[in-house]
C-alpha cells in the first residue's frame, strides 16, 4: 500500500494473519483506513489471501528475535495474535519466549502500543496449561515497557475457533452425546464480528491503552446449551447423556476419535473448559459504548447461515493455499467443518487452454469420465425429487455465475483461472466442486480440482465415506481426462467425442 500521501494513516502490524482471527482482522483494518503490514514465517502462506495486494507482507518469526526488526520498522501499533497450541509439548514456554522477543522488538522500534487477545481467567482458579500460557504471554508482552491493551475472551463463535469447532463437530457427528462435567460449565461466548469490532476500535480509543478488558456476548450459557442450540440451528436431534467420570484426558481421546481435532490439541483446550469464562467487569462497555455484543443465538445463526449459503471462501482459501511441486497429488483434509479432497496435476498446456476444457464440462458433452455413473446419479436424484441432469447448460462453451450446469449451479468464474460449482442435487449436506489453474515460478501450469463437502450430521458423514471409493475413482479419472484433453492438439475439438445425455433425462419436465 502506498505511503506517499502527505498525512499517511498509521501503520499497523498484524501477527497471526494466517490464523482465524488475524486473517479476518486484516480486511477490517483496511476498511477502517489503516495501512497494514502482516508478518509470517512463510510469505507464501499469505499471498493467496484476497487482501494480499493491499497490505505489506514481511517475513518474520517471533521465536527468532533477529527477524523482528524489519517487521517493526515504522509501526504505530501491533496486534499480537499468536499462540503455539498445536506445536506439541512445551508450547507454553515457547509462547512466553515469543512474547518476550516481540515486546523487546516493539520497544526498540518505539511502537506505541501492543494489542493482544488472550483468554478469560480468575487468579484464584487452577489454571490449565493453555490458560496459563495465555496469561503469561500477556505478562511477557508488558515486560519491555510498551503499553499493552489486553482483550480477554472465552469461546469465539465462528467457524475456525477451536473451542467452537469442538462443539460443532461433536454435535454434528454424535447423535447421543456423552457429556462430562465440563459440558455444564458456564461461559459467555462472543461472536467473531464483535471480537473484530473491539480489536479495531481499540486503535481509535486511547483510553484503552494499558488496560485489560474482558469481552463476551450478551448472555451466559453452558457448553451443553451451545451444543443443543447448534443442533437446533442445523435441524439435528441430539440427546445428551451426563457422565461424571469422563476426565479431560479421556474426553480428548473421544474428541480425537470423532472429530479432526487431535488429542494433543483437544486436551489442553478441554482442561481449560473446566474454568468458567464469564465477564465480571464492565470496562468493555465503558470504553466502547457503541459496541453492543449480540447473543450466542444470533452469533450462531450468522455462522450457520454462512455455511448454508455457501459463503465459505475464507475457509476455502485457508485450506487450499497455492499449490507447489511438493503438494501431494491427492490430499484429503478436514477444515472448519468442511471435508476437502484436492487433486492436482501439472499440465503441459496454457492456463487458458486448461480453463477452456474444464469450463466446457457437462451438458451434451457429459463429464468426460465414467459419464454413465454421472447419468445414474442424475436419475437417482430425480427419483428423490432433485433436479437431476435435465437442465444441461445454457451455452456449450460459456459459463456465467448463476448458470445451471446439470445438477450444479455456477457460483464463481474467473477467466483463465477458476470455476466453482455448487451442488443442487439432493445430498445430506452442502457440496462444491472447484477447478483452478495456477502458474508456478517455472511457468508450469498446475491444475487443482477440489471437492468440498459440509456434512449435515452423522448421515452426511456416512454419505461421504461410504461413497468415497467411487468418488475417488471418478474424480481421479476426471482430472486425468481434463489434463489429456488440454494437452491434446489444440486444433482438436473440445467435445471429441460428445457424450449424449439420455433423451428421457434431458427432455423430462
Amino acid at each position: 500500500m502506498s505511503t506517499s500521501s502527505p498525512n499517511p494513516s498509521p501503520l499497523i502490524l498484524v501477527t497471526g494473519a494466517t490464523g482465524y482471527v488475524g486473517g479476518r482482522l486484516v480486511p477490517h483494518l483496511l476498511e477502517a483506513g489503516y495501512r497494514v503490514r502482516t508478518m509470517a514465517r512463510s510469505i507464501k502462506s499469505l499471498e493467496a489471501r484476497e487482501w494480499a495486494s493491499s497490505v505489506e507482507i514481511v517475513k518474520g518469526d517471533v521465536l527468532d528475535a533477529e527477524t523482528l526488526d524489519v517487521a517493526m520498522d515504522g509501526v504505530d501499533s501491533a496486534f499480537y495474535l499468536i499462540h503455539s497450541l498445536g506445536g506439541g509439548s512445551g508450547y507454553a514456554e515457547r509462547d512466553v519466549t515469543a512474547a518476550e522477543n516481540f515486546s523487546k522488538a516493539a520497544q526498540k522500534a518505539d511502537v506505541k502500543r501492543i494489542i493482544y487477545l488472550g483468554g478469560i481467567f480468575r487468579d484464584d482458579e487452577t489454571f490449565s496449561e493453555h490458560l496459563r500460557s495465555r496469561r503469561e504471554s500477556g505478562e511477557a508482552l508488558r515486560r519491555a515497557g510498551v503499553p499493552v491493551t489486553e482483550f480477554r475472551a472465552g469461546v469465539i463463535v465462528g467457524s475456525g475457533s477451536l473451542s467452537f469447532e469442538i462443539i460443532r463437530y461433536l454435535t454434528e457427528r454424535v447423535p447421543f452425546m456423552i457429556c462430562p462435567r465440563w459440558v455444564y460449565t458456564r461461559a459467555q461466548p462472543i461472536g467473531i464480528r464483535d471480537v473484530l469490532a473491539y480489536l479495531t476500535a481499540a486503535l481509535d480509543t486511547p483510553e484503552s491503552t494499558g488496560k485489560t478488558i474482558e469481552i463476551g456476548g450478551a448472555e451466559v450459557v453452558t457448553y451443553g446449551d451451545m451444543m443443543i442450540a447448534y443442533a437446533k440451528a442445523r435441524g439435528l436431534r441430539r440427546r445428551m447423556i451426563p457422565v461424571p467420570i469422563l476426565t479431560p484426558r479421556l474426553s480428548s481421546y473421544w474428541v480425537d476419535l470423532v472429530t479432526p481435532i487431535p488429542a494433543a490439541i483437544a486436551r489442553p483446550l478441554i482442561q481449560g473448559l473446566r474454568n468458567e469464562v464469564v465477564v465480571e467487569d464492565d470496562s468493555a462497555r465503558t470504553l466502547f459504548p457503541d459496541i453492543v455484543p449480540v447473543s450466542f443465538q444470533t452469533a450462531l445463526e450468522r455462522a450457520v447461515a454462512k455455511l448454508d449459503n455457501g459463503e465459505v471462501e475464507t475457509a476455502w482459501t485457508d485450506a487450499t493455499n497455492r499449490i507447489s511441486a511438493r503438494t501431494p497429488a491427492v490430499e484429503l483434509t478436514t477444515k472448519e467443518g468442511m471435508i476437502l479432497e484436492r487433486r492436482q496435476r501439472i499440465v503441459a498446456a496454457t492456463p487458458q487452454r486448461v480453463f477452456q476444457i474444464f469450463t466446457g464440462i457437462g451438458g451434451d458433452r457429459g463429464w468426460f469420465f465414467m459419464n454413465g455413473a454421472w447419468r445414474i446419479r442424475g436419475a437417482m436424484d430425480r427419483l428423490v425429487g432433485g433436479v437431476g441432469l435435465r437442465r444441461g447448460r445454457r451455452d456449450p462453451d460459456d459459463l456465467r455465475p448463476g448458470d445451471a450446469l446439470d445438477f450444479w449451479r455456477v457460483e464463481k468464474v474467473e477467466p483463465d483461472h477458476l470455476l466453482r460449482l455448487r451442488a443442487e442435487m439432493k445430498v445430506p449436506g452442502r457440496a462444491w466442486l472447484e477447478f483452478e489453474t495456477v502458474v508456478d515460478e517455472q511457468a508450469q501450469t498446475h491444475l487443482s480440482q477440489t471437492a468440498f463437502f459440509a456434512p449435515k450430521g452423522l448421515s452426511g458423514l456416512l454419505y461421504w465415506y461410504l461413497l468415497y471409493p467411487l468418488h475417488a475413482l471418478i474424480f481421479s479419472g476426471l482430472i486425468r481426462e481434463i489434463t489429456r484433453r488440454a494437452e491434446a492438439d489444440l486444433t482438436a475439438t473440445i467435445s471429441s467425442p460428445p457424450h449424449e445425455i439420455d433423451a428421457t433425462e434431458r427432455n423430462a419436465t
